[in-house]
């Protein structure tokens, strides 16, 4: 099911052994487009109160919806011994390693897919993975490339002519935690419309200028099919808008709206 990263702030996140705090943010992967962490401010539970503490997927044992709570396979002693962040500083890939070492989860940056070894993070959950049996990519490591969501918001979008408005949220599927859709605020140039585009048919992105450039003009994404915060987003709405953007919705994998085969790297 497709989800906004705005409810999704505010969700209980709770240990084995009780509560451990609230999410906060989230942390994106700008090459994937896949929320890798979930930023979560810690209560006085884990005697740690006013430290945040990163979460990843690969973590949840369920997600309740109904009460808006993320239940994990962790004990809170386990969080609070794990290593601590500064989430005002980028996350180093260096880092990264250190976490996934120290949960014993894969190196997703090392193979190809949303997850590395998994389509999802539920695959990896179990621990039930050989890091010499899938084929590794031959990609660098490199730099993280983790930007947090809140920090996107307000990103603007550079049309091929004019500038179009800019982002207020992002759509991820609950299972792969994939951004499938860019929600796209216009209200800076028209009145009151909001629409969808997909992260992969963005040109470039400039971190630096803040911005998200797409190679349509302004009167395309005007005359767009529009999307209401709050209606959700359903098969026969993805339909109408890759109709309309002359997208291949043959190529969408079932349960999975918004994917392409080259899109999966």
């Amino acid at each position: 099911m497709l989800r906004s990263l705005k409810d999704l702030e505010g969700y209980m996140v709770t240990a084995s052994d009780g509560d451990i705090g609230s999410v906060a943010d989230f942390l994106l992967d700008d090459e994937r487009w896949v929320v890798r962490y979930l930023v979560v401010q810690t209560g006085g539970f884990l005697s740690l109160e006013g430290r945040q503490v990163l979460i990843s997927p690969i973590s949840f044992r369920e997600a309740d919806w109904s009460s808006r709570r993320f239940r994990l396979a962790l004990t809170s002693e386990k969080v609070k011994s794990g290593p601590s962040v500064d989430v005002d500083k980028p996350v180093s890939r260096q880092y990264e390693q250190t976490y996934n070492g120290y949960y014993g989860y894969p190196r997703y940056w090392e193979y190809d897919g949303f997850w590395g070894m998994g389509a999802h993070p539920s695959a990896l959950s179990t621990g039930m993975w050989n890091e010499a049996s899938p084929a590794r990519s031959n990609k660098p490591s490199g730099d993280a490339h983790l930007h947090s969501d809140k920090e996107i918001r307000g990103y603007h979008i550079q049309g091929s002519d004019e500038a179009i408005g800019h982002i207020r949220d992002c759509i991820v599927d609950d299972e792969t935690w994939k951004v499938r859709y860019l929600v796209i605020d216009t209200s800076n140039w028209w009145l009151g419309k909001s629409v969808l585009l997909a992260p992969h048919w963005a040109s470039r992105i400039s971190w630096i200028e803040r911005k998200v450039f797409v190679d349509l003009s302004r009167q395309k994404i005007k005359d767009s099919p529009e999307w209401k915060p709050g209606t959700g987003v359903n098969r026969e709405y993805e339909t109408r808008l890759y109709d309309y953007y002359g997208r291949p919705v043959e190529l969408l994998p079932e349960g999975f709206p918004g994917s392409t085969k080259d899109e999966r790297r």
